[in-house]
């Protein structure tokens, strides 16, 4: 992957929200770096509404220990920015119920992405859902 487009970034970010364990996790990321790509994820879970502010703050926090953003207003809010608008895309199935999922970040250039991959709980009714933000920052 020659990641030098929104559409490669993004890819990446859903990559990284669909590994299933930390090992996976760490493979990705190593492969992703090698192209150039740094990507971050980090999991989630509980009622959706309250967890709103929460994922967010993972999001943040977990990009920043990756070395993805800086601790800049303008990198912070850009991946704020990018998993808020991913959320929205997953609000309507997600509303009033338990969740659990991942959050997978990456970014290359000034191309960051966020991907909220999501599973939505009721009884045994399991629901499966995705949402994407993206954001541009400077390069740095």
């Amino acid at each position: 992957m020659r990641a030098t487009q929104s559409k490669d970034v993004a890819r990446a970010a859903i990559l990284m929200a669909l590994t299933r364990e930390r090992e996976e996790e760490d493979h990705l990321q190593d492969e992703l770096e090698r192209q150039g790509v740094k990507a971050a994820a980090a999991d989630y879970g509980g009622e959706f509404l309250p967890a709103v502010q929460r994922i967010i703050e993972r999001a943040v926090v977990a990009a920043k220990r990756e070395g993805v953003i800086k601790a800049t207003h303008a990198e912070e809010g850009a991946v704020a920015g990018a998993t808020h608008e991913a959320l929205a895309q997953v609000s309507r199935k997600a509303l009033g119920l338990n969740v659990g999922g991942k959050i997978g970040i990456a970014r290359h250039g000034e191309h960051v992405a966020v991907a909220i991959y999501l599973c939505v709980g009721l009884l045994h009714l399991d629901d499966v859902t995705i949402g994407l933000g993206h954001r541009a920052v400077p390069s740095r």
